[in-house]
């Protein structure tokens, strides 16, 4: 275990380089903050720091850089989660009130994470199989086409035509959408082909047909929708942080450019905390010398995806948690009343 005065200089360290990106020295440590020992003090606490893996000296510098393992620890222990102020929570909710539907949910929330970081904003769409029916519509097109529109707790919209084997009355048709709704509204879609398994019995032999293919296309559309979806912004934040990367930045961009990978990064959507990799923590080489800052969101109170960023492992973490956090928030927020 470290002392607590190491602690605080390894919060020191971590504080100081990511503000200055400049290796840190015991000079400099005692100049900046209230440490109240001599930099000959800091100078072993630092050596014992490195010793242990915490920190590290780059190149022949005289000062330190914090490792993974000194990030890890800085986010575990010593770090808290920065509240956002007033003015940003009401840019945040100005940004995202605005928004028709749940695709302009997604995209209005990666651009404005994106913003609040300066990092790679990640968001991922309400997985169906975490989701609930909250109404489905049956419209008449024609005598023997119908429109299906399946609306989600989530606000997504999904629609399909239905081309029917027989014409289909209005009153069928009225009958079919109550039965229909009466089984699975408030559902989960995990549920739904027991649910309505049998629901073609409860109609005329002339109408089975027709209720049969309805269902199809309902049982269809959970399993197309069914494969994770997610969308990405700010890619050209990282930019800004070449100097962060020790090879090269590409590495990083073919990673960010396979979802599978994202994913896999964002983690369970069912682990609503906030969760933070750090450099080699993340499975994916490419993404060695970046960390990722993630938590689910979703409406009444359970996780339905992931949300997070990705940026260099020199990151103000309490900040970035704060802001991934607040944003996961008012996205379930919106949800839950659209």
């Amino acid at each position: 275990m470290l002392s607590e005065r190491r602690l605080q200089v390894l919060r020191a360290i971590v504080q100081d380089y990511v503000g200055t990106e400049e290796p840190v020295g015991s000079k400099a440590l005692t100049e900046r903050h209230n440490l109240g020992v001599s930099p000959a003090t800091v100078r072993n606490d630092m050596s014992a720091l490195e010793d242990e893996g915490y920190i590290a000296q780059p190149h022949t510098s005289a000062g330190r850089i914090p490792t993974d393992k000194g990030y890890r620890l800085f986010v575990d222990k010593l770090a808290g989660v920065k509240p956002m102020s007033a003015p940003e929570r009401r840019a945040i909710h100005h940004f995202l009130d605005g928004a028709v539907d749940l695709d302009d949910v997604v995209a209005r929330t990666v651009r404005l994470l994106a913003q609040l970081t300066r990092q790679v904003a990640v968001v991922q769409y309400p997985s169906l199989t975490r989701s609930t029916v909250r109404h489905v519509e049956l419209l008449s097109l024609a005598p023997a086409r119908l429109m299906l529109v399946l609306i989600t707790d989530t606000g997504r919209v999904e629609q399909r035509m239905v081309d029917c084997p027989a014409p289909f009355g209005e009153s069928s048709l009225a009958d079919l959408r109550a039965r229909l709704n009466s089984r699975v509204a408030g559902r989960r879609f995990t549920d739904v082909p027991q649910l309505v398994e049998d629901l073609p019995e409860a109609f005329e032999a002339e109408d089975r047909g027709t209720v049969a293919t309805v269902l199809s296309t309902l049982l269809e559309t959970l399993v197309e929708e069914n494969e994770e979806r997610l969308i990405i912004g700010g890619t050209a934040n990282l930019t800004r942080f070449g100097h962060d990367f020790p090879l090269m930045i590409r590495p990083v961009l073919e990673a960010l450019e396979e979802q599978v990978v994202l994913l896999k990064l964002l983690g369970e959507a069912k682990d609503p905390g906030v969760t933070v990799r750090i450099g080699h923590e993340n499975a994916h080489e490419g993404l060695n010398s970046t960390s990722v800052v993630s938590v689910g969101y979703g409406s009444g109170g359970e996780a339905v995806a992931k949300l997070g960023v990705v940026g260099p492992t020199r990151m103000d973490y309490p900040g970035t948690m704060g802001a991934v956090r607040a944003v996961a928030r008012y996205v379930g927020q919106i949800l839950a009343e659209s």
